[in-house]
């Protein structure tokens, strides 16, 4: 009875050595530069929606900018980078002079200009 309990443990311990040996992945890890570049732009009449990026990255270093058109009228750009010395620094640059309904019914209570709800 003891041989068999010793044989049993022993052909569990080879099945399980061979079976974990079988499904372990080795992972080799490649060194991959991160390195990408995209643009989109929304440009819709209707809802008066008007914004542009691009982006680029090369290993740390990301180079980007975007626009969009306020719904104040004014104009916002910002260009900016980010790497390992410097962090994320940005540069924005606003044009134009904003232009805030008077009069208007506001419906989300007292706005930023100081107009009431209109109720």
């Amino acid at each position: 009875m003891n041989n068999f309990i010793v044989l049993t443990s022993v052909l569990a311990c080879l099945i399980v050595a061979a079976y974990g040996d079988h499904h372990h992945h080795h992972h080799h890890h490649h060194h991959m530069v991160p390195h990408y570049h995209f643009k989109y732009g929304v440009h819709d009449p209707h809802t008066h929606d008007h914004k542009e990026q691009e982006e680029h990255r090369h290993h740390d270093d990301v180079h980007g900018s975007y626009h969009l058109d306020e719904p104040d009228g004014t104009k916002r750009e910002v260009k900016y980078t980010s790497d390992k010395h410097d962090g994320f620094q940005a540069l924005v640059k606003r044009e134009g002079h904003a232009k805030h309904p008077h009069g208007a019914t506001s419906y989300v209570g007292t706005t930023h200009w100081g107009h009431g709800s209109g109720r």
